[in-house]
C-alpha cells in the first residue's frame, strides 16, 4: 500500500476540498441541503473554501469573512454536522496522512461543533423571543 503524504500546499487543499464536496453532493442526508443552497454557485463556493483552508492550515491570508452567518439559517442539526465530519474525515483519510491532515480534521470537528452550538443557541433564543411576545 502506498504511503499517503501530508497536506502541504494549495494543490493538496484543492484536492481535499474538491473530493470532500464531491462526496457531500452525493450524500443522501446533507447533499440536498448543500445542493439546494448553492445550486449553480459551486465554483465560487469551492474557491472560497480553498482560501479558507489555506488560511486555517497555512496561515496564508487567503480568506476574509465570517463563515458562520451563511450557515445560520440552514435546516441542520447535530445529525447533519456529525455526517459532515464523517464525510470530511473519511475523504481526507483516503488521500492524506500527517500532522497537517490531523490539524485539518481537528479544525473541522471544532468548527462543526461550534456551528451546531451557535445554530442551536440562535434557534432557542428566537423561540424564547417568540414565546415571550405571544404572552405579551
Amino acid at each position: 500500500m502506498a504511503t499517503l503524504k501530508d497536506i502541504s500546499n494549495l494543490e493538496d487543499i484543492k484536492q481535499m476540498v474538491n473530493s470532500f464536496y464531491d462526496n457531500v453532493r452525493k450524500d443522501d442526508l446533507i447533499g440536498p441541503i448543500f445542493n439546494d443552497k448553492l445550486q449553480d454557485r459551486w465554483a465560487p463556493h469551492l474557491e472560497k473554501m480553498y482560501g479558507f483552508w489555506q488560511t486555517i492550515l497555512f496561515d496564508v491570508r487567503a480568506y476574509s469573512g465570517t463563515p458562520f452567518p451563511p450557515h445560520k439559517q440552514l435546516p441542520v442539526d447535530k445529525t447533519h454536522f456529525d455526517r459532515w465530519i464523517e464525510i470530511f474525515n473519511n475523504t481526507i483519510d483516503t488521500q492524506f496522512a500527517g500532522v497537517i491532515t490531523e490539524e485539518a480534521k481537528m479544525r473541522a470537528t471544532n468548527m462543526a461543533f461550534m456551528f451546531n452550538h451557535k445554530i442551536e443557541y440562535f434557534r432557542n433564543a428566537e423561540n424564547e423571543l417568540k414565546n415571550t411576545l405571544k404572552k405579551s
